[in-house]
């Protein structure tokens, strides 16, 4: 069986990352002002965070049915005999469902996993499931291993400010304006799919160090005894400046020193619930050996 591997672009896996490593990848829909953009061909990171700082109307999406089956038969038409689909969690969005709805039309060439993850521990399981694939699993096999691992992965977020998951239900005006006036920072945690608050800082440096803080605890103990060469270290935001993305990555590495640390910035469907300025460190667990430095 030649099995092929799928995601969207809510991996942090550019189209040009996935055209080099033999990955599909799904550009996701993100809605401005009432237009719709499509990530990467339509929409870039940098216009994104301008109409986020601008306060513009934006709004995420799930892909339509049309464009996830025709990239599905693009893709069997391809010479592939089936293919694993490995979108962001269901937990975070209805686009896992409506695909595994639409998967059931294709008689088992098609198969949805739902593990639980999103940006740079969803980049690990799409990497992890082309690593599978060349090394023989088929799709339900590889979906089967996928949700195994589906809450080996921790992640941590930080906040600049609180606009843009005011305007989700997920806190309060008042409770955001009393965090703005304190300059508390709220630190949330993702896994499982799951977004929970986690802790709050007064000011970004103390929110960074109690997110590495974090995530030296999970090393110490949900992580205790796996190697480093199987453990992934992840950075990743909506930093607009290469200074910015720098001075985070280079925090996080000299933190980690001997983990490998891959950075990615949130793709442009998650910044539009969280707004620019946001820093994320997360660690989880991987299939494939990782070169470690």
């Amino acid at each position: 069986m030649k099995t092929a591997v799928m995601t969207d672009t809510n991996s942090g896996i550019t189209l040009e990352e996935g055209n080099r490593y033999g990955i599909y990848v799904l550009p996701m829909p993100v809605m401005i002002d009432g237009k719709d953009y499509i990530e990467e061909l339509t929409l870039t990171h940098e216009v994104l965070y301008k109409a986020l700082n601008e306060d513009k109307d934006i709004v995420s999406s799930q892909p339509s049915p049309g464009d996830l089956t025709e990239m599905w038969d693009k893709i069997l038409s391809e010479g592939y005999d089936e293919l694993v689909y490995i979108p962001m969690s269901s937990g975070l969005s209805g686009a896992c469902d409506t695909a595994k709805a639409l998967a059931i039309d294709y008689g088992g060439k098609v198969c949805v996993t739902d593990n639980h993850r999103i940006s740079i521990t969803l980049l690990d399981s799409v990497y992890d499931a082309k690593y599978y694939a060349e090394n023989g699993m088929s799709a339900a096999e590889i979906k089967e291993k996928l949700e195994e691992d589906a809450y080996l992965n921790d992640i941590y977020i930080t906040l600049q400010t609180l606009k843009r998951i005011t305007k989700t239900g997920r806190i309060t005006s008042a409770g955001a304006a009393i965090a703005t006036v304190l300059n508390l920072k709220p630190i949330l945690k993702i896994q499982g799919g799951k977004l929970d608050a986690y802790a709050k800082a007064r000011g970004m440096s103390a929110a960074e160090e109690k997110m590495l803080q974090a995530v030296r605890k999970d090393l110490e103990e949900k992580y205790s005894g796996i190697p480093k060469d199987h453990l992934s270290i992840g950075a990743a935001g909506t930093m607009e400046t290469p200074d910015e993305i720098e001075r985070w990555v280079n925090i996080v590495k000299n933190e980690f020193k001997g983990y490998k640390v891959t950075y990615r910035p949130l793709a442009c469907s998650i910044a539009s619930h969280v707004g620019t300025g946001t820093q994320g460190v997360a660690v989880g667990i991987t299939a494939r050996t990782l070169e470690i430095i």
